[in-house]
């Protein structure tokens, strides 16, 4: 029996030739990417600008992929985490974090995450597979679809998703292909119609696939940076080994963006490992240079990991060292870590519900 092509893992050029390839002209895969993200549409039937022996032979054919039934669990704070059923059977997560001038959706690549950081729930996992355009693509759409359905008194933040961040499970870099099949989705106006400047791809230091995304997209980058040697930086993140701070600072420096675009640097502070003076001036001599601003987070503590956060005077002391050096440092507050939706502690649960 033919397995059908699903749609919703082409960009719109891939559709186009999809559609020239079974006879029809290129601007039927340009109508079909038009149809597939619009609310509602399951079905080949509801595209009735197309002729109905096409909408026959596309059903005979293709498909539309989708994830339904999310479960999902609601934290105090107003953040909601979404676990996905995919096919295999694998289940990933995504969180919700509203506010109230933008809905922050934080999306998976990978089903877990090989990097195992020594401070991320996740990297307990292990690593099962790759996430395809279309899995990455439908978190997006079922938590839309979410938020259209929520009633407007039980809404933080607007009815869609507005800002989009790869800093869920897995290590979006190592998904590189996928990643940009999916933005490309993600921020093409007949798609989702995002704009790419409201999308964060966070990585841990995959150098040499840091410039492959420059040139590819526009998005924002983040760097998961937690430490300021590679002495100890090895020790927290092994790909540290394989790629040592100066090629990743050096990554960084060459790394193609518009004049007034920042990197991100986000760093875990975790108590007597990442937190001293001398650790908050060598990161201000580290990143001299790079146009940059930091996110600094207090660590959010998981069940069977040794690590602590520092007080919140230590978390100040370090933000006004780097701050009086000149750069932008902000402080994240956690969201959701009482759903264990917080940085760092996505992992397969079974104790989420309808």
């Amino acid at each position: 029996m033919e397995q059908k092509t699903d749609l919703r893992n082409m960009t719109q050029e891939e559709l186009v030739a999809y559609v020239e390839s079974l006879g029809e002209p290129a601007f039927r895969g340009r109508q079909i990417m038009g149809w597939l993200y619009r609310p509602g549409i399951t079905d080949f039937s509801q595209m009735t600008d197309l002729a109905k022996s096409f909408r026959a032979s596309l059903a005979e054919h293709a498909r539309m992929s989708s994830f339904m039934d999310p479960q999902l669990q609601r934290s105090e704070d107003g953040c909601v985490k979404f676990g996905f059923s995919l096919e295999d059977g694998s289940v990933i997560e995504s969180v919700l974090i509203p506010e109230p001038d933008r809905n922050t959706l934080c999306i998976s690549c990978q089903v877990g995450c090989a990097m195992q950081c020594k401070f991320c729930l996740t990297g307990t996992m292990g690593f099962s597979r790759n996430l395809t355009p279309a899995e990455i693509v439908n978190q997006v759409c079922s938590v839309a679809d979410f938020l259209r359905n929520e009633p407007k008194g039980k809404r933080t933040g607007p009815d869609r998703v507005t800002n989009l961040v790869f800093m869920g499970m897995g290590e979006p870099l190592n998904n590189l292909e996928n990643l940009v099949k999916s933005i490309s989705i993600l921020t093409e106006q007949r798609g989702l119609d995002l704009t790419s400047r409201r999308i964060t791809v966070s990585t841990c230091g995959i150098a040499p696939r840091m410039h492959l995304l420059g040139e590819q997209t526009d998005v924002n980058l983040a760097i998961s940076l937690h430490a300021v040697d590679d002495k100890t930086r090895s020790s927290l993140m092994p790909v540290n080994n394989r790629y040592p701070l100066s090629e990743l600072l050096q990554a960084c420096r060459d790394f193609p963006m518009a004049r007034r675009k920042r990197i991100m640097f986000e760093y875990i502070l975790l108590k007597d490992v990442n937190d001293s003076d001398r650790e908050a001036r060598e990161l201000a001599a580290i990143l001299r240079g790079i146009p940059c601003k930091i996110n600094l987070l207090p660590y959010n503590e998981s069940p069977g990991i040794p690590f602590k956060s520092p007080s919140r005077n230590r978390v100040y002391g370090f933000q006004k060292i780097v701050r009086d050096a000149g750069y932008s440092v902000f402080i994240r507050s956690s969201r959701g870590a009482d759903i264990s939706a917080a940085c760092g502690q996505l992992a397969k649960e079974q104790s989420l519900e309808k």
